[in-house]
């Protein structure tokens, strides 16, 4: 394995790094509790990764079991217990576990639980899960056509 090819070609560094502290309100919320919070889009890292936050409020539920064809999706538990599918089976993770999921890879997270809690989410390559996170509120009134589009759109294939 050996480093990906070189971007930056200057001789001494750059002003660029960018500083998000912690009380940035988030990219979205809702009044139940649950927020994303877009520590680093695929805007702000050219393309390399996005990094999320994700605040979900106690028995939030969660999304079925899905894949993506063109990104890997990373969760990382910082508080509370989030219920995650790896494709073979539930685990209850608690704060420090991490599950990796390749794309193709079947997977799906839930807070079933009677406490809120927070992950982190990493997409690689960056997408701009940002339109994906927003756009959900919109489906409650989607056609099923319209709903299937999003979810494409996104890259987000539902098994269930």
């Amino acid at each position: 394995m050996s480093y990906p090819q070189q971007v930056y070609t200057g001789a001494g560094g750059e002003i660029s790094a960018r500083f998000r502290p912690v009380d940035t309100p988030p990219g979205v919320g809702t009044a139940g509790g649950d927020a994303v919070h877009y520590l680093a889009t695929t805007t702000t890292t050219r393309g390399e990764f996005g990094l999320y936050r994700v605040e979900m409020s106690a028995r939030a539920g969660g999304p079925g079991t899905h894949f993506h064809k063109t990104v890997s999706e990373s969760f990382f538990i910082l508080d509370g217990t989030v219920r995650l599918y790896d494709g073979a089976q539930w685990v209850d993770a608690r704060q420090g576990d991490f599950l990796h999921v390749p794309q193709g890879g079947l997977h799906a997270f839930r807070n079933d639980s009677d406490a809120p809690a927070q992950m982190l989410l990493l997409f690689t390559p960056g997408a701009p899960r940002e339109a994906y996170f927003e756009g959900l509120s919109h489906l409650a009134d989607a056609t099923d056509e319209e709903r299937a589009a999003f979810f494409d759109e996104h890259d987000s294939y539902f098994v269930e």
